[in-house]
């Protein structure tokens, strides 16, 4: 199977490489700094056990440049770039060639049939954090599965990702998947303003309540929208409220596959706040926002928060009781 991955940051760079490793070509688009690390030595890729992967593989800079016609599209950009990029990929590759959209959020789908209806769209979910050591080094450093749409392009990624040890589940309710997935990543701007790694911030239980506020939140909203909201963590999405606001000497014991996380892990979000790029905050609570719109009802925090983020400046961090403080106002 030939396979492009548009986007190659951290996960489109660890998904990349263990698909080569289960036997497929893979190519990757990216920024020019991974080109340049690439034309001089192999993708470094590091699992969650500590095993080290190199791995050859082809990368560019532009679709022009790439070498083949692939079999599938794997798409990694932020939910900001979406709609660019698949209008990008609409204009080189040939109509109703597959792309799956491993990104955040529950609108991409959506976006790449707007902007390149002659594609075949397809829902994914990447549950893991990969940290970007440097271009062309990469490391996974959270547990879990990916997830992807039924088809058969997926059956038959199904082998390849059996072949390279990269787990990965077909599913028939992806959009509920998504959600259960966002109700996660709602975690995502509360770390990127705070500033610490992700391990820490979960052990502070004042950023826990935080987060447990904007998900019971979410989940009113999509009670409300009748939204199906999938089981993505060994808890019910239900239960996930309750358990971040216990005292942290059990929460931690209790959510120890929640904090198997690598100490310096972060969010991506803490990466482009610090590099001053625009975030998915849109793609987050922007989306509970929008949903809760679609019923006639309100998302104050997630509404806040997603201001919040918005307007802070780079390089400055907040503590908890200063979120929560902008979330009431």
């Amino acid at each position: 199977m030939k396979i492009l991955v548009y986007g190659a940051g951290a996960i489109g760079q660890f998904v990349g490489g263990m698909l080569v490793r289960g036997g497929a070509e893979v190519h990757l688009i990216g920024r020019p700094a991974l080109v340049s690390a690439l034309a001089a030595a192999p993708l470094q890729v590091q699992d969650l056990d500590g095993s080290v992967h190199t791995i050859r593989l082809t990368v560019s800079a532009t679709l022009a440049e790439a070498p083949a016609i692939p079999d599938l599209v794997i798409l990694t950009v932020k939910g900001p770039a979406t709609a660019e990029a698949a209008a990008d990929l609409a204009g080189h590759l040939p109509a109703a060639t597959p792309v799956l959209s491993f990104q955040n959020g529950v609108d991409n789908v959506a976006r790449i049939s707007a902007a390149a209806p002659g594609l075949a769209a397809l829902a994914g979910m990447v549950p893991y954090n990969v940290v970007q050591i440097a271009p062309g080094q990469v490391r996974r450093t959270s547990d879990g599965q990916l997830m992807a749409e039924r088809a058969p392009v997926t059956e038959a990624l199904l082998a390849i990702c059996e072949r390279a040890g990269l787990a990965l589940d077909l599913r028939s309710d992806m959009r509920a998947v998504q959600w259960g997935k966002l109700l996660l990543n709602l975690n995502n701007p509360l770390n990127a303003l705070s500033g610490l790694p992700l391990r820490q911030q979960l052990l502070d239980r004042g950023y826990r309540c935080l987060l447990a506020d904007l998900q019971q939140e979410a989940l009113a909203v999509l009670d409300r929208a009748a939204e199906p909201v999938a089981q993505v963590t060994p808890l019910p999405p239900r239960w996930l409220p309750r358990l971040l606001r216990l005292p942290t000497w059990l929460f931690k014991p209790l959510a120890a596959r929640m904090l198997k996380i690598s100490p310096e892990a972060r969010s991506s979000m803490y990466d482009d706040r610090l590099a001053g790029r625009p975030t998915e905050i849109d793609d987050l609570c922007g989306a509970v926002v929008r949903c809760a719109d679609s019923v006639q009802q309100l998302a104050p925090k997630n509404l806040a928060l997603a201001r919040l983020v918005r307007e802070a400046p780079a390089g400055r961090w907040y503590g908890a009781a200063e979120i929560a403080a902008a979330l009431r106002s």
